[in-house]
């Protein structure tokens, strides 16, 4: 069975996550879900990033340690995943004793090798970021990566020798052009980064404490970057001295999926971290767009926050899953709004998806008690959407492959409306009303549940419970993933999947919470 190793980045434990934040754990759970489905070994790894000044800072304002701070956060990021339905193999922290003892030891391996050394940093730092900028990498005067304010910063620290590996690294881009997606996001890197020339990397911090010691000189912290990019391997068995079989099998990683803000630290500082150590690349790095409320960044200075949890609780789980995988372009930010919301789940997920199920298992019990099976009456309109149902496969597969996970749904419910118009074009009412047309009318009802339970089994990545409901409700457990006439359908009672929704009503209650 082949391997699928895919990722997303640990979240930071610096607050409670919104829904932008939680875009990027629905994404990676679609992938892999889907890549499970295909038949792939698939590891699914997500976490939490727990050291750093920033969390020393906040501790202390709250009057609590940082291990304290960072359990309670790292305990509502996972409550989150959670509720988002993720299917992750393994919740990583970076506060964990084994990744610590582990960030040392790569530490030291890369100091013996010279490529760590000892020096001095003196600097534009943003504390937020926890990044040092070069004055012409600012943007206004200030942080180019979140727009804050930076200072002056001096203060003895160790350095990764990050120039060492810029021909190389050069040279790997070049010759694996699918390395980072979208492209837009390479020419980022090699324009605005690697073409002025890498400079080395502080790897060490002396100004605080709350962070890995380096073991041989414990007056220093290991910095953030290097302490949360090496998760990817620690955790799954990568040691200096005995690497597991778990790491031989899952290394290198398929696809780290990422914000493209911190793009460039998965592609640049990653990889020659990676070179160092003598381990392979991962294969692929999707640098993901954001989610934007309306047409803004989401901040809680702005007030224009939304969370996961108020979301699901106002709208339901597959809902909120369904609106960020569709809403969010393969490379442009997409946006979110209680309006957009409401006009998708209604066009969408209550009158495409729900109300074909519902109309279709209400004439399978009407007219036929539930008991439906092919009958070899077919004509073209049959063929038509027969063909529609045996093309997604390839086409979801398409989309799927280069991630444009709202393509992939896309494809689905085109097939999803195609049945829709085809009740429309064959007129099942019509048919039931002679007893001549009884076999036709059983054709067209067994060719819509094949439909439904086709694209059922196609949406399980996306809405895992809405797939298992309509199943259930075909009282059917076949996964194929193509039209068959073998099936025997007994259908149950049809249950509304998704009620519509109305937008003024809805409106107001959320305006009064």
């Amino acid at each position: 069975m082949e391997k699928y190793y895919i990722s997303t980045a640990i979240a930071y434990t610096s607050g409670k996550p919104h829904i932008g934040n939680t875009y990027e754990i629905v994404l990676a759970d679609a992938i892999a879900r889907y890549k499970r489905q295909k038949g792939f070994d698939v590891y699914f790894q997500t976490g939490t990033d727990e050291h750093g000044e920033k969390i020393e800072i906040k501790a202390k304002e709250q009057g609590v340690t940082p291990q304290e701070y960072v359990d309670k956060i790292a305990a509502e990021i996972k409550r989150i995943w959670d509720i988002m339905d993720t299917s992750y193999d393994r919740f990583v922290r970076t506060t964990d004793p084994d990744h610590e003892k582990k960030v040392q030891k790569i530490f030291k391996k890369m100091y013996d090798k010279g490529d760590i050394y000892l020096g001095k940093y003196e600097g534009l730092y943003c504390t937020p970021c926890e990044s040092f900028f070069t004055e012409s990498q600012l943007v206004d005067g200030k942080c180019p990566d979140c727009g804050r304010e930076v200072h002056y910063a001096s203060e003895e620290a160790y350095f990764f020798k990050l120039s060492k590996y810029q021909d190389k690294l050069v040279e790997y881009y070049n010759s694996h052009p699918d390395f980072i997606k979208p492209d837009s996001r390479k020419n980022e890197m090699i324009n605005n980064f690697i073409k002025p020339g890498l400079q080395d990397l502080c790897v060490s911090r002396t100004s605080f404490k709350w962070g890995i010691p380096v073991d041989f000189d414990p007056k220093h912290v290991i910095y953030v970057w290097l302490d949360a990019l090496t998760n990817y391997i620690t955790n799954i068995g990568y040691d200096v001295d005995n690497p597991t079989e778990e790491f031989k099998k899952y290394w290198p990683a398929d696809l780290h999926l990422i914000g493209k803000d911190i793009i460039r630290f998965h592609t640049i500082y990653w990889p020659c971290f990676l070179m160092s150590l003598d381990l392979p690349l991962p294969k692929q790095i999707f640098g993901h767009p954001w989610l934007l409320f309306g047409n803004d960044k989401m901040s809680k200075s702005k007030g224009n926050i939304m969370y996961a949890d108020d979301l699901v609780e106002l709208f339901g789980v597959d809902a909120i899953r369904y609106y960020v995988l569709h809403e969010i372009p393969y490379a442009n930010d997409g946006s979110l709004t209680y309006d957009l919301l409401i006009d998708r789940i209604n066009s969408d997920l209550a009158n495409i998806l729900g109300n074909l199920v519902n109309r279709t298992i209400t004439m399978a019990n009407k007219y036929f008690d539930g008991s439906i099976k092919y009958t070899n009456q077919t004509d073209q309109l049959d063929n038509e959407l027969i063909d529609s149902i045996n093309l997604l496969d390839e086409k979801v597969e398409d989309k799927m492959s280069r991630l444009e996970i709202g393509g992939a749904l896309d494809e689905i419910f085109d097939v999803l409306r195609k049945s829709n118009k085809y009740i429309d074009d064959t007129m099942p009412w019509s048919l039931a009303k002679d007893e001549d047309n009884k076999d036709r009318l059983m054709t067209v009802i067994y060719n819509l549940l094949e439909a439904i339970r086709v694209c059922a089994v196609f949406l399980k990545p996306f809405l895992p419970s809405t797939s298992d409901n309509i199943l259930s409700q075909l009282n059917m457990n076949d996964d194929r993933r193509e039209y068959k006439r073998d099936n025997n359908y007994k259908t149950n009672s049809p249950i509304p999947l998704f009620q519509r929704i109305n937008k003024e009503e809805k409106l107001k209650e959320i305006n009064q919470k």
